[in-house]
């Protein structure tokens, strides 16, 4: 199996070997895209996607993704990014430019439930999560079998409120070890400390059971159950200091009515919570997010 998923992700470094994603977030002024299309062009760039958008003409922030294919970019890239330097300086963006073929290393985080993590490595193993699944790191052995029968590593770190300093400690000395890009938070179910989130801005994608900002916190489909609600969701977002209150990246819902009681709306929420975290993380690996304050321009 892990030989199968190594030829798709070989694969798909080659058919991607020339493509280049650049991202550009910068007050809104004329001449942004004019003078970005101009550097590609005059570099001997193929622009194949571009999605822009703007929160207001006159005073707003401008956001803008594209994709170009480029000759030889492996020897060129650095000189590429040290070139367009100046162009981004003029316009105040903020920006980062990255290989396509260059597959992100992924950390995955869980607890005692594995939906969210069956998903994930459905999509990894189907060929549509493009990442190096590096690591498992869990609070519990339930997932050991699963994840070590594809190879992946699996790492049991005993994690709760009373020691969560001391797991922290003994989980960033993996993510180092493993050099992680991302960091997953499968159904994860411990608060990660405010120094553990600083060294990973923007960096770990957690999913929350509730449509948010409905339900912050424990236990969401129980409140909900009790509130008599008529619509379950699940929301996948950057996480942050605040509590479930991160910048958003995907949601969904499912109707349901009043002969659902909180065990059906709980079955009912893991199918929506499996496709939103995936389709979250699938763009994340693909650099479809600018962060922007607390919320996110998805160009999907």
């Amino acid at each position: 199996m892990r030989t199968l998923i190594t030829e798709k992700l070989e694969l798909h470094r080659q058919k991607h070997h020339p493509k280049v994603r650049l991202l550009v977030s910068c007050p809104d002024q004329p001449g942004i895209v004019s003078a970005v299309s101009t550097f590609l062009f005059e570099h001997g760039a193929n622009i194949i996607e571009s999605s822009q958008y703007t929160t207001d003409h006159e005073s707003g922030r401008f956001f803008l993704r594209i994709e170009f294919d480029l000759k030889d970019i492996s020897a060129n890239i650095d000189q590429l990014k040290s070139r367009f330097g100046p162009i981004a300086e003029s316009f105040q963006m903020n920006w980062s430019m990255s290989r396509a073929s260059e597959l992100k290393k992924l950390a995955i985080f869980v607890s005692k439930e594995l939906h969210c993590l069956h998903e994930l490595l459905w999509e990894w193993q189907s060929g549509n999560l493009m990442a190096e699944i590096a690591v498992v790191i869990s609070n519990h052995e339930t997932a050991k079998d699963t994840v070590e029968s594809l190879g992946i590593p699996f790492c049991y770190v005993e994690a709760n409120k009373d020691i969560r300093k001391e797991a922290e400690k003994q989980q960033l000395a993996l993510l180092e070890e493993y050099d992680i890009d991302v960091i997953v938070l499968a159904r994860y179910m411990q608060i990660l400390t405010p120094a553990f989130i600083q060294q990973h801005p923007n960096k770990i994608i957690n999913i929350h059971h509730s449509f948010l900002p409905a339900f912050i916190g424990a236990n969401p489909y129980k409140r909900a159950y009790e509130r008599g609600v008529k619509l379950i969701g699940a929301t996948s977002h950057y996480v942050t200091n605040d509590l479930d209150e991160g910048p958003i990246i995907e949601q969904d819902i499912e109707r349901v009515d009043h002969r659902d009681d909180a065990e059906a709306l709980k079955n009912i929420g893991r199918t929506i919570e499996r496709s939103v975290l995936a389709r979250a993380v699938k763009w994340h690996l693909e650099d479809r997010i600018i962060v922007h304050e607390n919320k996110t321009i998805v160009f999907n």
